[in-house]
């Protein structure tokens, strides 16, 4: 059994629609039985199931013995990948969610103070010594920041591929408890989910995909500038 999680210090980062989309594209692409845990006490994450109608991926309430036992017994009943969604601050909580995790996804929006909060939990996991990749998400297409962040962010740890853009499809299907892959989305929304996903499963197996690094990028196109707004928080 494999267990993701997502973590940003960062409100508004995207986590909670990341981990719900992961999981449901984990679970069509055979790679389940999937379950779902949310750490966050604002419980979007949980709402968000709720309102679903399909069983699957599963959904996990933390209990009193401890997130060790929950993810013991997920093992134990053939669960195969265990997503964790966390609060979106530095706690206590999110370096013991680390902890337990084969691989940490830190979802960043292409912005100063969304690279600059993406430092804090980089030092967690390196505390910890967990791997960990970077989603840029909410990205505006062929917006130079995009490119900075970027080539920022790869310098702190391998970069998905698979640039997920701002784009109403993510927000109004998740108010059903459902996916852009599950709705008639005329979007790349799915395409991104698709390749996001596979990605973080070369990841967790060792096929090591290979991530975005700055020099994904042609000379002129920013590369080459300094990462000082992750490297003032990191």
């Amino acid at each position: 059994m494999h267990v993701i999680a997502f973590a940003s210090q960062k409100g508004g980062s995207g986590k909670t629609t990341l981990a719900g989309h992961i999981a449901v594209e984990a679970e069509r692409r055979g790679a389940g039985p999937v379950a779902l845990i949310d750490t966050d006490p604002q419980g979007s994450l949980s709402q968000w199931w709720n309102a679903r109608e399909a069983e699957r991926p599963f959904f996990v309430r933390a209990s009193n013995e401890g997130l060790e036992a929950d993810l013991q017994r997920l093992r134990d009943g053939g669960v195969r990948l265990v997503i964790i969604d966390t609060p979106p601050a530095i706690t206590s909580t999110i370096g013991h969610v680390v902890s337990l995790s084969d691989l940490v996804v830190i979802p960043t929006r292409p912005s100063p103070h969304d690279l600059r909060a993406a430092g804090a939990t980089v030092r967690i996991c390196e505390e910890i010594g967990k791997p960990l990749v970077f989603a840029v998400n909410g990205a505006s297409p062929r917006a130079r920041i995009t490119t900075e962040a970027v080539i920022a962010l790869s310098h702190h740890g391998p970069v998905a591929p698979s640039i997920l853009h701002q784009r109403i499809d993510f927000a109004s299907s998740m108010i059903d408890g459902r996916t852009v892959m599950e709705i008639a989305s005329q979007t790349k929304s799915p395409e991104e989910i698709a390749e996001l996903w596979s990605f973080l499963e070369d990841r967790l197996t060792g096929r090591e995909t290979a991530p975005l690094s700055s020099g994904s990028f042609l000379p002129g196109s920013g590369a080459g500038k300094p990462d000082s707004a992750l490297r003032g928080a990191a």
